[in-house]
């Protein structure tokens, strides 16, 4: 379900938690346990411990957040929508929005 629904690259909508109603593009993906990793939200502190080449100390990066969490941003709607399917004329599977059936996919 994750795998292709939403990818890497793809700029989504968080619907809930503590970071409700920002935006941002999707930096990884975690299928077994169905999570993204948004740039600029959810950050967690990390403590590094020193390594001979720089320095340790409190360390700042995205957290993971649950699929169910977030929702595609649809360029033409301007809102997070369902991601639907459309199997084009020359048979190729693309993403489409499911509320203006804008096609998703370039």
């Amino acid at each position: 379900m994750l795998g292709k629904r939403l990818k890497k690259g793809d700029t989504v909508k968080v619907i809930a938690g503590k970071e409700k109603g920002k935006t941002g593009k999707i930096q990884s993906l975690i299928a077994d346990k169905e999570r993204v990793v948004v740039e600029k939200i959810n950050f967690i502190k990390r403590h590094k411990k020193p390594d001979a080449k720089g320095k340790g100390g409190i360390v700042e990066k995205e957290g993971p957040i649950h699929v169910s969490n977030v929702m595609y941003l649809c360029s033409k709607c301007g809102t997070g929508v369902r991601v639907g399917y459309k199997i084009l004329d020359d048979g190729k599977k693309v993403r489409v929005c499911a509320k203006c059936r804008e096609i998703l996919d370039t």
